[in-house]
């Protein structure tokens, strides 16, 4: 089986998958003559002369003109149709090689039917043939990964390769985009509170809400049974800036305290109570207004819902979780913080009287 054939087969057994097609249905019916040059020559003959004698009798040759007055006319020389009907008449054409002698088609070259495009089909300037189809019931990116699995397992002849179009190109060269602007944000905004913190570790327990976050937003996507998606990824992105400002609020207010001489459990413990009611407020009213556009229903309406639902399940479990989690992480950094600071000083201060005692005067003998 071609390997068209074998890969329309796969994409019709995928499910998810309609209405599949390729380009060579629209084929048409042509006569294929494969010549084979090795015994083309050893009879005597040459493309030179094989190739004027098929066009002859295919397409004809008007050199020739016929004048009357001032007028010309073409003369198109061409064989009779009863020459041309069926793959034996055309395995008959004579041709006159090197020594004069007739020779038969037959005998160098297999004429068949075969079928051909009506159109050629070039992929970066290479011949190609396409299969397509529609999705009905799936998600483009579930279909396509299933597709782009089965292919893999195929053994494909020499020199031929499969390249994917349309959607599934589109969808990949989207991901990545997305998935790099997602990254870009994340180290934006570790940078802007490096800034504003004047220290390396606390952005770090910040950005622990992120992944957080991310864990309500799949559940709330797996609920609601919408897939993931460029508009949904876009809702991620989102949440970056929006899920953050819990454990901002939490860390920021904790970092107080223990400037006015509290211990960093106290510290913890009164700025998780403290600030609750803030972080509720400022996440209720965000879901609240979420809620319409998670609903509505019409068109388009679906990649709305994907951004909406995605943005009201981070919110959510970055409410729930970054009260607990984060206070945890923050003592746990602290812990390492103060442990690493006791080392260094305890490194110093043994490298300090090492140096006393080498700088000590010698007792001079008498």
């Amino acid at each position: 089986m071609p390997v068209c054939g074998m890969i329309r087969k796969l994409v019709i057994e995928t499910p998810g998958t309609n209405d599949v097609s390729s380009s060579l249905e629209k084929a048409a019916s042509e006569l294929v003559v494969d010549i084979d040059k090795d015994k083309m020559t050893d009879l005597g003959l040459s493309m030179a002369t094989v190739g004027p004698v098929m066009a002859t009798a295919f397409s004809g040759n008007s050199d020739a003109k016929f004048r009357q007055g001032s007028y010309e006319y073409d003369i198109n020389i061409i064989y009779d149709n009863f020459n041309r009907r069926s793959p034996e008449d055309v395995s008959n054409l004579v041709f006159i090689n090197s020594a004069g002698s007739p020779v038969k088609l037959a005998q160098f070259a297999s004429v068949y039917i075969g079928s051909g495009n009506i159109s050629r089909e070039r992929y970066d300037r290479i011949s190609s043939v396409s299969v397509e189809s529609q999705v009905f019931g799936r998600s483009s990116g579930d279909v396509g990964n299933e597709i782009k699995k089965k292919i893999t397992g195929l053994s494909l002849p020499p020199g031929v390769s499969v390249s994917y179009d349309s959607e599934m190109k589109y969808q990949d060269d989207a991901f990545g985009s997305l998935g790099f602007a997602l990254l870009t944000a994340i180290v934006l905004v570790y940078l802007i509170m490096v800034a504003l913190y004047q220290s390396y570790l606390y952005p770090f327990v910040v950005l622990l809400s992120i992944p957080l976050a991310v864990i309500g937003a799949v559940l709330a996507l797996a609920l609601t049974r919408n897939n993931l998606s460029m508009f949904t990824l876009l809702g991620m992105i989102m949440l970056v800036g929006l899920v953050a400002k819990n454990a901002i609020l939490v860390v920021d207010f904790t970092n107080q305290l223990k400037n006015k001489g509290y211990r960093t459990i106290r510290a913890l413990l009164m700025a998780t109570r403290i600030r609750l009611r803030p972080v509720l407020m400022t996440t209720f009213s965000m879901i609240i207004g979420l809620l319409p556009i998670a609903l509505t229903s019409g068109a388009a309406s679906e990649w709305k819902n994907g951004i909406a639902w995605v943005l009201i399940g981070g919110l959510t479990s970055s409410m729930l979780l970054t009260l607990v989690i984060v206070p945890v992480v923050f003592s746990i950094a602290e812990n390492i913080k103060t442990r690493v600071y006791i080392l260094i000083f305890s490194f110093l201060k043994e490298r300090k009287k090492l140096d006393k005692s080498s700088q000590r005067p010698k007792p001079e003998l008498i």
